[in-house]
């Protein structure tokens, strides 16, 4: 069995994060490690929520994971707290990292043209850094822009992904899976292999609403299938299937209020998928 640790934050009520993180790679059959990078009452999209930050402990615990000679497959980094904590979990990942260990990135900061609240314009930098040291990113295209500088627009031809993709390449990743991206007036996902230049864009369903972690869900799901020997391709389909799936449940269920998406009702799909 495969196992990898997945270092983001946990919030005990909201789906998102390694709330969604273990349950998924784990029922994909991955063993799930976590490193909670901090805890929260709720996600962020809830007023007064509560933090605590753990960034004091990244250090320790992987410190001890070393010492007991704890091996990992694949290394996965979702919502980080701080420009510091990135640079925390950066020399984290240099320690318990092999040379066959597959670091995924999702730098989950921004949104729909803006950053995420926490964050200051001095962030996308540091979270640059982290990318550069990954196998694979997942940005959607907002987070891409901040990355790379780049201005954000809504509306866009297929030059602009082009030449996203290209200043992503640059950061020092070996792949790109970027969400989000509208070509030929088909919604989906494009891939993009660093080394060879290669692409493919797979397109999905969009469903004309909106849940908090949904970017969670898809990056999970594609870790997990990564996991299990499939290829890129095939974990992004897996992966944009299984999270289109996760919201139409969602939507027909409770309409466009909700705190997150119902993955669980979801799960025998997945597990159909990743068994062919």
């Amino acid at each position: 069995m495969k196992r990898i640790v997945t270092i983001q934050d946990i919030s005990c009520f909201g789906k998102c994060s390694i709330t969604v993180a273990l349950p998924i790679i784990s029922a994909m059959g991955v063993e799930t490690a976590i490193m909670p990078t901090a805890v929260l009452s709720t996600h962020t999209m809830f007023k007064n929520f509560t933090c605590k930050d753990l960034e004091d402990q990244i250090v320790p615990v992987t410190d001890h994971w070393k010492e007991q000679n704890i091996k990992f497959d694949g290394i996965y980094t979702g919502y980080l707290a701080s420009a510091e904590q990135i640079k925390t979990v950066m020399g984290a990942i240099d320690k318990i990292k092999s040379e066959d260990t597959y670091v995924v990135v999702d730098p989950a900061m921004a949104d729909n043209g803006s950053l995420y609240p926490a964050f200051d314009k001095d962030f996308p930098k540091e979270m640059a850094k982290l990318c550069g040291i990954a196998d694979i990113i997942l940005p959607n295209i907002t987070e891409a822009c901040f990355l790379t500088n780049s201005e954000y627009k809504e509306e866009y031809d297929k030059s602009y992904i082009d030449e996203l993709i290209n200043k992503l390449s640059l950061l020092g990743s070996k792949k790109i899976v970027l969400k989000g991206v509208v070509l030929d007036e088909k919604f989906g996902v494009l891939s993009y292999d660093c080394l060879t230049g290669e692409s493919n864009f797979y397109s999905h369903e969009r469903i004309p609403v909106s849940y908090h972690g949904t970017g969670d869900v898809f990056a999970s799901t594609f870790v997990g299938s990564v996991m299990r020997g499939k290829t890129i391709e095939e974990s992004v389909k897996i992966a944009s299937d299984y999270t289109v799936e996760s919201i139409k449940i969602t939507y027909n269920r409770v309409g466009k209020d909700s705190y997150g998406v119902d993955f669980e009702t979801a799960m025998p799909y997945l597990i159909e998928k990743i068994s062919k």
